[in-house]
């Protein structure tokens, strides 16, 4: 589901990007925003496919998903329409208004369960209404959070993790897999969102992830989890729901328009105070990690904890960027220059040409090992694991013999898929010893870990360096490493956890080798062809 979603969203959005100009899908510079250059915004449509075509397989017969399907083709063609015509907010309100109503009446999904009340507080009647106006607020808060590059993309993928992981201990198999099919997609739409951006999602994008966080948190905690807090939505949804809220404070106070696009939203604000980009999206960023993983804490903690903890920390961050705004505060050049000095002078530390070999070789070793190890060690190979392997080593042959130039993106597909199979073998199919192999594959994925940060932070040139989206697969690790501490007992979840995170260290070890020197890329390469020649004979071999 997860892969799959992946792989229809990065294919669309290139096809996108391409017809963009054409449909006049061209988001413009202006004084409000960030960019300088032209960038295309036909993102959504990718997320949106790589949401909605591995959900196909789901039971077409429950309404709820099929409302909820409807309801984002229904923001898709708003969202393409506005992103293309600029059609103004009263058309887009008709639009989501309809998109909710969907769900509201044809997928019968609405609230009756408030804080601080027992039982069915409202009425199917106010329980619509209130659902409606909740989910549209829900849309437009993730909308406007999209002022920068990987934002709202970054802060609703943390809301989706969180609630992917709520409805694996529910039990709820609709909210898992739509959560997981739409982190799919985000994560593809990510490939081509990270600042500076190739693409932008539009309103077709942020509208639709809007849309399903609202659908998946008011049926998570109505109807899949009715034990879990009814203010756990506001830890969910996290930031974007308390800075449209302020936004639009502020533009009432001031007796301006509510609907009209200001320059206020805390990420402008960051920037204002001489944040960069990137530092504004990673705090952002860290700020909705403290908000999910609160939401999974505290997810059966009375209603006034919930509230208060949320509370809380939107009025210590609020309370702070207005102290420093008035205060006239601006973050330091010479901090910056400080920083940036002291980092240069470790970069020529560790810029030892022969250090660089060393860690190199480190990478290499750990992860050529790894997937040879596994390709002979493991009990047993399932056949549609050979077949891919066998499908994806004649690939690499094909490749290589006709000297294509798509041979390192060949690599590149073989290398992560051989990686991500050496872990699932290992965790899967380990053959019983006496060694410890779980312990081993855990200590080699950490130093791999130490040493892909080494070489990337003090060593690498600019063809690999740190993104937001690096740091946002990092903190999203972190979550779902501290999610499972909050697992109830006797539901196992570590393991699916500790193959996610060894496959992501792989993942970054391969791309750190195939991006310096043809030397690694041969090493990688022909490491992997003879590991997935390995896994395809093995499998291969019991249907003789």
């Amino acid at each position: 589901m997860l892969i799959l979603a992946v792989a229809v969203s990065a294919l669309v959005i290139p096809v996108a990007m391409r017809v963009a100009p054409a449909l006049g899908m061209i988001d413009k510079p202006d004084p409000r925003k960030v960019h300088r250059d032209p960038v295309p915004r036909v993102g959504g449509w990718g997320i949106v496919a790589g949401c909605l075509v591995p959900l196909m397989a789901l039971n077409a017969a429950n309404p709820l998903l099929q409302a909820w399907s409807a309801g984002s083709l229904v923001l898709l063609l708003f969202g393409a329409w506005d992103d293309a015509r600029e059609i103004g907010h009263w058309p887009k309100f008709a639009g989501q208004l309809m998109a909710v109503g969907l769900v509201v009446f044809w997928g019968g999904l609405y609230v009756t369960r408030l804080p601080f009340l027992d039982g069915d507080a409202l009425s199917p009647l106010a329980g619509r209404l209130f659902t409606m106006v909740a989910m549209v607020g829900v849309i437009n808060a993730v909308n406007h959070a999209d002022g920068l590059d990987g934002l709202a993309a970054g802060e609703t993928l943390l809301s989706l993790i969180a609630i992917a992981f709520l409805g694996h201990l529910a039990g709820s198999v609709l909210v898992t897999d739509v959560a997981l099919a739409t982190i799919g997609g985000t994560v593809g739409f990510l490939r081509y969102n990270t600042h500076p951006a190739r693409v932008f999602m539009g309103d077709s994008g942020s509208q639709f992830l809007g849309f399903t966080v609202a659908v998946l948190v008011v049926y998570l905690v109505q109807v899949a989890s009715p034990a879990v807090s009814a203010a756990l939505p506001l830890l969910l949804l996290g930031l974007p729901l308390a800075d449209i809220l302020a936004v639009l404070y502020q533009r009432a106070a001031s007796g301006s328009n509510w609907f009209k696009a200001t320059r206020n939203h805390v990420h402008h604000r960051l920037l204002d105070l001489g944040f960069s980009h990137f530092h504004s999206v990673v705090a952002i960023y860290l700020l909705q990690v403290l908000f999910v993983v609160s939401a999974v804490g505290l997810r059966y903690a009375g209603d006034g904890i919930v509230i208060a903890t949320y509370v809380g920390v939107i009025v210590a961050v609020f309370a702070l960027l207005t102290r420093a705004e008035r205060a006239q505060w601006r973050l330091s050049r010479a901090i910056i220059t400080e920083l940036q000095g002291a980092s240069l002078r470790l970069r020529q530390f560790t810029s030892d040409p022969r250090a660089r070999v060393k860690v190199l070789w480190c990478i290499a070793i750990a992860i050529c090992g790894l997937a040879l190890f596994a390709s002979l060690w493991v009990r047993e190979v399932p056949r549609d694991v050979a077949a891919l392997a066998a499908g994806m080593a004649a690939v690499m042959a094909v490749a290589t013999a006709t000297g294509l130039r798509s041979q390192p993106t060949a690599l590149r597909a073989a290398a992560y898929i051989v990686s991500t199979l050496a872990v699932w073998l290992i965790v899967q199919y380990p053959r019983e010893s006496a060694l410890p192999l779980e312990s081993l594959v855990t200590g080699i994925t950490i130093l791999l870990a130490l040493a892909i940060g080494a070489f990337v932070r003090f060593m690498s040139d600019q063809r690999f360096g740190a993104t937001p989206t690096d740091y946002l697969i990092v903190l999203a690790l972190l979550a779902l490493l501290l999610f499972n501490r909050f697992a109830p007992v006797g539901v196992d979840t570590g393991t699916l956890l500790r193959f996610i995170a060894s496959a992501i260290v792989l993942f970054y070890g391969c791309e750190v080798l195939i991006s310096h020197f043809e030397r690694w890329r041969s090493v990688i390469g022909g490491s992997t062809f003879v590991a997935l020649l390995i896994i395809a004979l093995r499998g291969l071999r019991t249907l003789v």
